[in-house]
């Protein structure tokens, strides 16, 4: 999910993590589900994707 929204708003995994304080390493592991994020990690990341509060429902429900 991060992933997609992270190509759809042209970024690079540089620049979203350098947006929201961590390194582009944890952010790899965070978009391959290989490192579980804090829940103050996930929000700086949803709102600097500006995802809505309906499509994270949406994609937890799957």
């Amino acid at each position: 999910m991060i992933k997609q929204y992270r190509l759809a708003n042209k970024l690079s995994q540089e620049e979203l993590a350098e947006e929201i304080g961590i390194s582009w390493r944890q952010l790899q592991r965070i978009e391959h589900s290989e490192e579980n994020t804090r829940i103050s990690t996930f929000k700086k990341i949803v709102k600097a994707l500006d995802v809505s509060d309906e499509e994270i429902i949406e994609f937890i429900r799957k």
